[in-house]
């Protein structure tokens, strides 16, 4: 028998998420073998009246295509997939792939030939700035095991974050994004971490389940050459299959001049890779109540209660600071009691302390108002 919260996602992913309106082109890429989530998708799409495509994906088929690509190689396979993703009103991405490290042994000057002229053409101009799109894991062994639970309850855990009331937390945002669009100058301080940097006249934007599933974060960007003052990620990450722990930069008027991680070399060649790496290119602040701790997995663990993070590479075009990178990597530092506290200031006034909203226009995004 289907499970009915499969149903529930994606009716979601379909008419709230990407909206689909009849005669709209969706393509929607799963990355893995799930097909339970995948077919209700497609019947969704189907009587919203849209068209569905459909791209499978197998990462030991990818890392295999990517140890031996060629530089013309990829830019005639980004431009096929680019031609399609023109033709595209809407984009649906499940991960489900069964080991998150599969391309961690492809070298990295393949990744950034990969990054630069397939992944960003593809998705971060196109599909990311021209499509109605979102995207989001699906639970599996692997997830389970990254976010150290059993498998059942993590799909519990699961389908409670990815199938609550968005709309309810669409409109606790407003405050924030509110404030943030008035704000210049923040100031983010907790064990290792003195930031300074100014955010005026870049805007904010709200993310409540129409671009990320799960979701839970409202994101700006610092006025590029303004950041000065040091970070110290308390949140490990997977880049390409790698995972890093530890990352501390020092910026100077913007720029990374140090950085420093449990590998700090390979750190160091992703920043290289290209000018806009060692610029920040978003700042966002996480609040779903759902999501407490850690696993890995950049689409949960950015929308940590009590977390924000601070993003080398490439901006939003809705939060343009002018920064452009072939990467776009959200680090996150939790700032709740248990990961060692800290503050959140805009302008000299404390906003968030100990991951908790103090003022009181930001309090309905607090746990206990969200859930």
């Amino acid at each position: 028998m289907k499970d009915p919260r499969i149903q529930k996602l994606a009716q979601n992913l379909v008419g709230y998420s990407v909206n689909v309106q009849p005669g709209e082109n969706v393509l929607v890429e799963m990355i893995g073998s799930e097909r339970d989530l995948l077919n209700a998708i497609i019947e969704e799409i189907g009587k919203a009246g849209g068209n569905a495509f459909v791209q499978l994906t197998d990462k030991t088929v990818l890392r295999s295509m990517l140890m031996g690509a060629t530089e013309a190689q990829l830019k005639t396979w980004a431009e096929i997939d680019l031609k399609r993703m023109e033709l595209m009103d809407g984009y649906i991405g499940i991960r489900a792939g069964e080991n998150a490290n599969d391309l961690s042994d492809v070298p990295e000057e393949k990744m950034k030939m990969y990054n630069a002229l397939y992944s960003h053409p593809v998705h971060s101009e196109e599909r990311v700035k021209r499509t109605k799109w979102v995207v989001l894991r699906y639970p599996n062994a692997s997830m389970a095991q990254l976010a150290n639970t059993s498998t059942e309850a993590f799909e519990d855990f699961y389908f409670k974050v990815c199938n609550l009331d968005y709309a309810k937390m669409d409109k606790a945002q407003d405050p924030l994004a509110e404030l943030m669009r008035k704000t210049d100058k923040v100031r983010i301080v907790s064990p290792g971490t003195d930031l300074h940097f100014s955010i005026k006249s870049i805007g904010a934007e709200k993310c409540a389940g129409e671009k990320n599933i799960p979701d839970g974060e409202v994101y700006s960007a610092p006025v590029r050459d303004s950041v000065n003052g040091t970070i110290s990620y308390n949140t490990p990450t997977l880049y390409n299959g790698i995972t890093f722990e530890n990352i501390k930069f020092r910026f100077e008027n913007g720029k990374i001049v140090e950085a420093t991680s449990n590998d700090t070399k390979r750190l160091n060649e992703i920043l290289d890779t290209d000018e806009g790496a060692r610029y920040i290119g978003e700042f966002a602040i996480g609040f779903n109540p759902h999501i407490l701790h850690p696993m890995k997995d950049i689409l949960f663990d950015e929308k940590i209660a009590g977390s924000l993070h601070f993003t080398p590479g490439q901006a939003y075009d809705v939060t343009d600071n002018g920064n452009t990178s072939s990467i776009h990597w959200d680090l996150v530092l939790i700032q709740r009691p248990e990961y060692g506290g800290g503050e959140i200031y805009f302008d000299d006034v404390l906003i968030r302390k100990d991951g908790i909203f103090v003022i009181p226009e930001l309090q309905g995004l607090n746990p206990e108002n969200l859930v």
